[in-house]
């Protein structure tokens, strides 16, 4: 049984990817801070999959620290979520934002250099696209100057992981995906930000079960079809899936070069109103929301080509937006009841 370290993996896209690495067979261990996360959501992971993973309490920017993860466990292969996330966010911290990003990454690097460990699946993002020049997006398509210091961060960590790959036996794959939403169908895990949410879906399940006020829609006068953003929004237990079958990539070495990438997304581009009126349809719930002014560092509009991922990997998306929309609610009520 190889075992597989889950940076960040108490959180939101972490939690769902160890019950399908557990699912599949792996040993887990998680490393996280918590600082966006809930140790209870080890629990909720051992009621779906009957076993809990291992846990250690670090902050992985700190080199010490992240040594220690090394030192403790003997790690086969990482899948690494660990960051800062947030895009309005980055754009008032942004030194805290590169500080914090980039030292886990490379603390990560440095481990596996020195520890012989060969297998990195890496969490990027579709930000590394910045506004692009024709849609869908496919991997060979330019990365443009970021949008959003969070976004230079993702584009910062594939630049590093392609000399570092040509100057070690490390072998990378940089999952470039797009909007994750949604909830386990157990609804034991799902998305839980720590105080205001900054992503889309939880605002809506949070305004709707009455912990919000308001959602604001960040502007409609944008060049789309009803005037409010588009993204590609894909359901998280897909996304979780999607890291499962490239770190078996890696493992079998099916991989084509020492670094790959591969866009992770539905190929569909839904508007913010579309999730609106999908969850608004999905849990019978009328939404209080209110549009507002542009918000600083969102692109326009941007989905994905994932006819790559399909061919190489294998992987493809199930899950429908009402899917998601409507697992997201049930999380939300599951945690209301608490």
């Amino acid at each position: 049984m190889k075992t597989i370290l889950v940076t960040g993996g108490a959180g939101f896209i972490g939690s769902h990817t160890v019950v399908e690495l557990q699912q599949s067979g792996y040993d887990v261990v998680i490393a996280d801070n918590l600082y966006n996360s809930d140790i209870e959501v080890l629990d909720k992971i051992e009621e779906i999959t009957g076993k809990k993973p291992h846990f250690i309490k670090v902050d992985l920017s700190k080199t010490k620290e992240c040594n220690l993860v090394f030192e403790t466990y003997n790690i086969d292969g990482i899948i690494n979520f660990a960051a800062f996330k947030a895009v309005g966010e980055s754009c008032s911290m942004p030194i805290e934002y590169y500080k914090n990003n980039m030292n886990i990454l490379l603390n990560l690097l440095d481990n596996m250099k020195r520890r012989d460990i060969n297998y990195i699946v890496h969490s990027s993002s579709c930000t590394v696209y910045g506004e692009p020049d024709s849609l869908p997006i496919k991997e060979e398509s330019p990365t443009k100057k970021a949008e959003s210091p969070y976004g230079n961060t993702k584009q910062m960590a594939e630049e590093v992981l392609s000399f570092v790959v040509q100057a070690t036996d490390i072998n990378a794959i940089a999952l470039r995906y797009f909007n994750p939403i949604g909830a386990h169908s157990s609804a034991k895990i799902g998305e839980l930000p720590r105080g205001v949410p900054n992503n889309l879906m939880p605002f809506i399940t949070q305004t709707a079960i009455g912990k919000r006020k308001e959602l604001v829609v960040f502007g409609d006068d944008y060049p789309t079809k009803d005037g409010t953003c588009i993204r590609d929004y894909i359901h998280v237990v897909d996304l979780a899936k999607a890291h499962i079958v490239a770190l078996n990539r890696l493992f079998e070495n099916k991989n084509k070069k020492p670094l790959e990438f591969f866009n992770i997304g539905t190929g569909n581009g839904f508007s913010v109103l579309d999730v609106i009126k999908s969850f608004e349809k999905t849990s019978n719930t009328k939404l209080n929301y209110k549009i507002g002014p542009r918000r600083k560092g969102d692109v326009i509009e941007i989905w994905a080509d994932t006819s790559f991922a399909e061919k190489l990997l294998g992987w493809k998306a199930q899950k429908t937006l009402d899917e998601m929309t409507l697992s997201a609610w049930n999380w939300e009520k599951a945690l209301s009841k608490k």
